[in-house]
């Protein structure tokens, strides 16, 4: 269990410190950092919500509501030096509050799915709002995505915060959570997450960007290049959940450790759905490259850190919604890389442990790096 997190920081350098089992690591950050503007965008059952705009020297410039922490438009230059939006999203407050596939926000408190809505910790039985078919999803029906957070700006790092009550949604505990975002002169959005709690929970955090390389509404995302290292994935039923241990990728249509064009493979995933699927890592604790993703025509690349033991890669199969400029997003027009814990793993005791007990801090780095192929 990580047990400690500090954060030093000036203006060229951000050092997280972590104590993890009694091993001490370093997470170090080399960066200029850049200005946030704040505007107001709206109000939400009575409370203002503001817009926070970080930007840097290269034009790569990232919004951010303090409603769900949603990350509502993500600027970043082509290889032509034209600048884009690669972040699907709406273009009202009043959207973003209501149902929807989570765009850009914080997923809290617990990302993805537990199975039937249940769980058992210390021999009591936990029963949470159940969103997703038989399923707990993201939360429940009104989680982190849809709350306002306390905002704060402090040596250029935007910091949200949010308590969630005790059985908030079902969940025991009270437990409060902080999220940073810090966006490098290196072109990385660095999203940093604590949390701490009350009582023994389950805790499971990630964001729910989804990109489009080529710019948010030109269409699907086909024609993009993915890899993923990872050598395991979770198979799931025909409801999302997990059947068992992780899997080898090897000589499975789930294999992305070459890069590969999702036109060449996404119809013959499994549940032909495209991919919707946790895959596991061997190496949790130490932020590491996970994910690259690139567009040829526009030149642009994602690449995408995290100290997670797993990543949901989505394909947006499921899309089917109102978009920016009065657009409409559709089946494949945007990917999510949400970085987290295995789906179920309160009811696995083989997947790595989501419990968090009082003394104890969550913690989490991902990060999104843009660039030029």
């Amino acid at each position: 269990m990580i047990s400690y997190c500090k954060h030093i920081v000036n203006k060229t350098s951000v050092v997280c410190v972590y104590i993890v089992s009694n091993t001490l690591y370093w997470l170090f950050t080399e960066s200029e950092m850049s200005s946030i503007l704040k505007e107001e965008y709206g109000e939400y059952k009575g409370e203002q919500v503001y817009q926070y705009t970080l930007q840097n020297k290269n034009n790569v410039k990232v919004q951010i509501i303090n409603l769900g922490g949603i990350i509502t438009n993500i600027f970043v230059p082509d290889k032509n030096g034209k600048t884009a939006d690669i972040a699907l999203g709406y273009d009202s407050l009043e959207r973003y509050t209501q149902s929807g596939p989570y765009f850009g926000a914080i997923i809290g408190r617990y990302a993805n799915r537990i199975a039937n809505g249940k769980f058992e910790l210390d021999g009591k039985n936990y029963t949470l709002e159940v969103n997703n078919g038989p399923n707990a999803l993201h939360g429940g029906k009104f989680g982190f995505d849809k709350k306002v957070w306390e905002a704060s700006e402090d040596d250029d790092i935007l910091a949200l915060k949010y308590v969630s009550a005790e059985m908030e949604e079902g969940y025991p505990g009270e437990v409060t959570v902080v999220v940073t975002y810090m966006l490098t002169e290196d072109n990385e959005l660095v999203i940093h997450y604590t949390a701490n709690t009350t009582k023994k929970t389950v805790i499971n955090l990630t964001n729910h960007a989804y990109f489009n390389l080529a710019g948010q509404g030109t269409g699907d995302i086909l024609k993009h290049t993915v890899e993923l290292n990872a050598d395991r994935y979770l198979p799931v039923n025909d409801v999302s959940i997990p059947t068992g241990d992780p899997e080898t990728v090897e000589g499975t249509k789930m294999d992305l450790r070459t890069p590969i064009k999702l036109e060449t493979v996404i119809n013959d995933v499994p549940g032909n759905v495209g991919y919707d699927h946790c895959y596991c890592f061997n190496d949790a604790g130490w932020k590491k490259l996970r994910a690259r993703v690139y567009e040829e025509v526009s030149g642009r690349k994602l690449e995408v850190y995290s100290t997670e033991p797993g990543m949901q890669f989505y394909t947006g199969f499921y899309l089917d919604e109102p978009g920016k400029g009065g657009g409409h997003y559709h089946k494949y027009n945007g990917f999510a890389l949400e970085a987290q814990h295995y789906p179920d793993s309160p009811n696995n005791k083989n997947f790595p442990s989501t419990v968090l007990s009082p003394g104890e801090t969550y913690l989490q780095t991902t990060s999104y790096k843009f660039g030029l192929v």
